[in-house]
């Protein structure tokens, strides 16, 4: 009797006759023929063997390895696998998944062990990329495809623990030390800078006034000279009128007494000189 078999998307059939592959079949329903044995001449045996190709999780428990350092540490690894090539899944290896396991497991051994303590705390990125370079390319040889490599647990003997969680604590109490400490030079230098500049800017403001007062100054005794000198030629002008004009010359001696009334503490000496017939002066 004839049989039925549907494959699903999720997986692949490789169909066999008499134990040969003879090709790989897609999602979808089959009718396989019935076996026919007629002593002489018999059918071939057909068989269907399905391939999961779903993308899957794959765990590395608990691999207790020697970093560079010689410190042992318990790794836990969780690989993500599709597999690609189900005739190569099947045909390269025995059993593709512990295949899988075997090649993760000694990639990240190898990884780890090339990685000293510290740098496997501060760079778990590393360890995924080295499993990833180290696997995918042998992984593809019995058609599976690695898509990433994820350190899941790391675990580090009690007191280590202990020590390291010391040493994280003080380094992020000194990074935070360190941000304070260039965050007050920098206030200060800032401070700084600004009071420099501030006594640049008084500086500058003090020596222009002082040149503007100079030149005022300056501007000052020039028009005071320029007027006594103009003063000077007036009289100079002058002299020869009230020479010719002595009444001109009394008229402004009347003006400077009158000028002078006008002040209550101007005072006047008149000096009077009394000579007799003789010549002589008393």
């Amino acid at each position: 009797m004839a049989r039925e078999i549907i494959i699903k998307d999720t997986h692949r059939g490789l169909l066999y006759r008499d134990g040969v592959l003879t090709r790989v079949l897609t999602a979808g329903r089959y009718v396989l023929p019935p076996a026919i044995n007629l002593g002489i001449w018999r059918s071939p045996l057909v068989e269907i063997v399905l391939v999961d190709v779903r993308e899957r999780d794959l765990t590395i428990k608990g691999q207790e390895i020697l970093t560079a350092d010689k410190v042992a540490v318990r790794v836990s690894i969780v690989v993500q696998f599709r597999v690609t090539d189900p005739r190569a899944a099947l045909h390269e290896v025995e059993l593709y998944e512990d295949r899988l396991y075997s090649d993760v497991q000694l990639a990240a051994r190898r990884s780890l062990a090339s990685m000293a303590l510290e740098e496997i705390l501060t760079n778990r990125n590393r360890l995924s990329e080295d499993i990833l370079q180290d696997v995918q390319e042998v992984a593809s040889r019995y058609g599976v495809n690695i898509l990433r490599a994820d350190v899941k647990d790391l675990t580090f003997p009690g007191n280590l623990q202990e020590i390291m969680n010391r040493v994280l604590a003080a380094e992020r109490m000194s990074q935070a030390q360190l941000v304070e400490a260039r965050t007050k030079a920098q206030v200060q230098q800032i401070e700084a800078e600004a009071e420099a500049e501030a006594q640049r800017l008084a500086t500058e403001a003090e020596i222009a006034a002082t040149r503007e007062a100079a030149l005022m100054a300056a501007e000052v005794q020039r028009i005071q000279t320029a007027a006594e000198i103009q003063s000077l030629q007036y009289r100079e002008q002058a002299a020869p009128a009230y020479s010719q004009h002595p009444a001109l010359l009394r008229l402004q001696e009347l003006e400077t007494l009158r000028e002078l009334a006008k002040t209550a503490n101007a005072r006047i000496y008149i000096s009077m000189d009394r000579s007799d017939p003789n010549g002589d002066r008393d």
